[in-house]
C-alpha cells in the first residue's frame, strides 16, 4: 500500500524525531524542507541557484521554487512506495499545490498526521534545547544532559542556545504557525489524524502504524 505522510505540528512537537521512526518503520524517504534545499543547492541545480540567490539576500524562497524543489523530489524513484513530508505544505496555498502534484505524479497524500503538544511543554522542550557549536550533536537541560555541563561528549565543544531557541523567538514561531499552518488543519480534516506528541515515542509510533497501517 501506498504509505505518503504529512506531519504537521508546532515548533518542539517532536516532527523531526518522530519523522525518523515513522521513515524507518515504512522505509520511505523524510523529506524536510530544509533538506531539500541544501541537496539542491549543493547539486547547483536550476531552483537549487534560484533559492540560494534568496537565501543570500536573507529574503523568504519564493512559493514557485519550494513548490517545484517539491515536484522534482516527489518524482524521484525513491518515493514510488510513499513518503513523509515535515515542514511542507506550510500554508493553504502550498497544500492546493501538493494536491495538483500528487495528482500529476499520481502521488497523492493518503495521510495528515497532526501531533498536538501543549504550548506549556513546548516552552521547556525548545527553551531547554541546546547544540554543539562543534559538531551539532543535540542536548537538553533537562533530558537529555551531556556528561559534563556545557560540554558535547562526542566533541567537547562548547554547548549553545541557538538564537530561535529563546522564550521570545518561540512566541514568534508559534504566532506564525497558529496564522499560517493550523488552518491546514481544517483543509485536511478527511485525512487528517491527531496523535499525542506528550507520549513516549514507541506509544506514539504504535499510534502512528494504527492510522497508517502495517
Amino acid at each position: 500500500m501506498f504509505k505518503s505522510i504529512i506531519l504537521l505540528g508546532a515548533p518542539g512537537a517532536g516532527k523531526g524525531t518522530n519523522a525518523k521512526r515513522i521513515t524507518a518503520l515504512y522505509k520511505i524517504p523524510h523529506i524536510s524542507t530544509g533538506d531539500m534545499f541544501r541537496e539542491a543547492i549543493k547539486n547547483h541545480t536550476k531552483l537549487g541557484d534560484e533559492a540560494q540567490g534568496y537565501m543570500q539576500k536573507g529574503l523568504l524562497v519564493p512559493d514557485e521554487i519550494t513548490i517545484g524543489l517539491v515536484r522534482e523530489r516527489l518524482a524521484k524513484d525513491d518515493c514510488k512506495d510513499g513518503y513523509l513530508l515535515d515542514g511542507f505544505p506550510r500554508t493553504i496555498a502550498q497544500a492546493k499545490a501538493l494536491k495538483e502534484i500528487g495528482e500529476e505524479l499520481n502521488r497523492p497524500i493518503k495521510f495528515v498526521i497532526d501531533i498536538n503538544v501543549p504550548e506549556s511543554i513546548l516552552k521547556d522542550r525548545i527553551c531547554g534545547r541546546r547544540v554543539c557549536k562543534v559538531c551539532g550533536a543535540p542536548y537538553h537541560i533537562t533530558n537529555m544532559k551531556p556528561k559534563v555541563e556545557g560540554k558535547c561528549d562526542l566533541c567537547g565543544g562548547e554547548l549553545i542556545q541557538r538564537k530561535d531557541d529563546t522564550a521570545e523567538a518561540l512566541r514568534v514561531r508559534l504566532d506564525e504557525y497558529h496564522t499560517q499552518t493550523e488552518p491546514l488543519i481544517k483543509y485536511y480534516k478527511a485525512i487528517l489524524h491527531t496523535v499525542d506528541g506528550t507520549k513516549d515515542l514507541d506509544l506514539l509510533l504504535n499510534d502512528v502504524k494504527a492510522i497508517v497501517g502495517e
